[in-house]
């Protein structure tokens, strides 16, 4: 694995977040205890939208910008879409369903390599939470991945499963937290799967729905040779919750560049992320 020198157009992306977030007014404070209602409730959605086990159905839809990829320096895109569907069991706790959904686009990055575009892998998840909400937060469970693919290029070729967790903390404008798993391959027709998921994720929030957030996701990949395991994004941004129609529905948007300080020959060099959400509370 090789350590990748920072890039100019990162510095440039990462001064164009914060010219974002400074053209569309987002104060850099927590929201005060006597903003207005409609400012508050905003505040309160987007707390909520950073809780990976909250009582809140969700449907993200992620895309991600891999740039300089392969030997011929390609930009790779896939899209996650990932609803999130808790459902209460009792008084006490809380089954939450996430499903991944994976569309991508994979040019050739090598030569003598065929583009690919389709369905990936799917990977749902289930946890098992409490449902009170204090300050500490935590979820346990199964996930899984399913070769799905619509194209053989695009899938592991085998069926996965291992543990997940997550815990988070909340405390005034905090939201910080960890999602992880570790999946093995069970069976299947490709080499072995052995695959490590860590996603950190840190949130400030401001007023009226504005946030700033770094959730980069580091992978360890296993059953590849020659060190090339580790991919370790390194990046933050900005997010807010907004309504939408008539109906005020909540949609959650946030724009997050990322470097990649430690990737795999040929992996890419860096990453942006832009990411909205359909929120339906409860």
């Amino acid at each position: 694995m090789s350590a990748r020198p920072l890039r100019g157009a990162t510095r440039l992306l990462g001064a164009a977040v914060i010219a974002m977030a400074l053209a569309h007014g987002a104060p850099l404070r927590a929201a005060a205890a006597d903003a207005p209602a409609h400012e508050q409730d905003a505040t309160a959605l987007a707390k909520e939208t950073q809780n990976p086990v909250a009582n809140l159905i969700s449907v993200p839809f992620q895309n991600n910008f891999n740039f300089n990829a392969g030997s011929k320096n390609r930009m790779v895109w896939f899209m996650n879409v990932e609803p999130v569907i808790p459902i209460p069991l009792n008084e006490d706790w809380n089954l939450i369903t996430r499903t991944i959904v994976p569309i991508i686009n994979e040019p050739s990055l090598f030569p003598g390599m065929d583009g690919a575009f389709g369905m990936g892998d799917i990977n749902p998840s289930v946890f098992l939470s409490p449902a009170s909400d204090e300050h500490l937060v935590w979820g346990v469970g199964v996930t899984t991945t399913l070769p799905t693919a619509t194209v053989n290029q695009l899938s592991s070729g085998q069926w996965s499963m291992g543990p997940t967790a997550v815990g988070v903390w909340k405390d005034g404008p905090w939201v910080v937290g960890a999602l992880a798993n570790q999946q093995w391959s069970m069976v299947g027709w490709k080499g072995d799967y052995n695959h490590l998921l860590v996603q950190p994720f840190v949130n400030y929030n401001l007023s009226d729905g504005w946030y700033l957030v770094s959730a980069p996701i580091i992978t360890g990949d296993f059953a590849t040779g020659g060190g090339n395991h580790w991919t370790v994004p390194v990046g933050g941004g900005v997010g807010k919750v907004w309504r939408i129609g008539k109906v005020g529905l909540p949609l959650n948007t946030q724009i997050v560049p990322f470097y990649n300080a430690v990737t795999p020959d040929f992996g890419p060099d860096w990453q942006l992320r832009f990411q909205f959400a359909f929120l339906f509370p409860r």
